[in-house]
């Protein structure tokens, strides 16, 4: 039997791949990305990765026993450490930690955290852990691509360090991590007259996914 994830992947496959397949991420995988849209999205993912943390926080809270207490704790500083590439790249563009901390949040970053955080709040561990997932799983299985395809990795692409830190074996086993607990929360918590519940929290969660890259393409605020 497929997983839970695979499944959700596969009813959302258009939205799914509009996100993998965004013109965003091309431009990351052969280096014609312009440089202020990337900037603008690293920024911002640095704040989304942050509430991201928060969202984490609210799954230790709500999870069902101490082991999963304990992974989502992981994802938690997972996540935080995520954020010390993003700091390294802005340094090296001139903008210190605290000029990054203090930039507004964009709408994109906003309407796509605060969703996540008031899935787990209304919902419980599988609710939130599916609306995690698209970042988690969607992120590593980019990074993979983008590494498979060899375009740009040649030290001229200015990207190759965002994506060898997706694609590296350190994310990959925080996204299998993410995969594993899916199914071990489904075996308890998934029932067939919930799943269309999940699936439009998965399906909301990529769509928003994609509307940040499009915000970094776009630069708005």
């Amino acid at each position: 039997m497929s997983s839970l994830f695979e499944r959700l992947k596969a009813d959302a496959k258009s939205d799914w791949d509009a996100y993998v397949r965004h013109p965003f991420v091309l431009g990351l995988g052969d280096g014609s990305l312009p440089k202020p849209s990337f900037q603008h999205y690293l920024v911002q993912d640095y704040l989304f990765l942050i509430e991201f943390a928060r969202a984490y926080a609210i799954g230790v809270y709500k999870a069902p026993n101490a082991m999963e207490m304990r992974k989502a704790s992981a994802g938690m500083h997972a996540i935080l450490d995520e954020t010390s590439l993003h700091l390294k790249l802005c340094a090296e563009w001139g903008l210190s930690q605290d000029a990054v901390e203090n930039t507004p949040e964009a709408r994109a970053t906003v309407a796509y955290t605060r969703f996540v955080q008031e899935a787990g709040l209304r919902g419980d561990m599988l609710d939130l852990i599916v609306a995690l997932s698209p970042c988690v799983v969607g992120y590593a299985e980019i990074g993979t691509a983008l590494a498979a395809s060899g375009t740009g990795l040649d030290g001229l692409n200015p990207y190759a360090p965002w994506i060898h830190e997706y694609a590296g074996e350190g994310y990959q086993a925080v996204a299998e991590a993410s995969l594993a607990q899916i199914d071990r929360l489904a075996a308890d918590y998934l029932t067939e007259a919930r799943y269309p519940r999940l699936l439009e929290i998965f399906r909301q969660a990529v769509r928003l996914e994609a509307d940040f890259w499009q915000m970094g393409l776009d630069l708005a605020g």
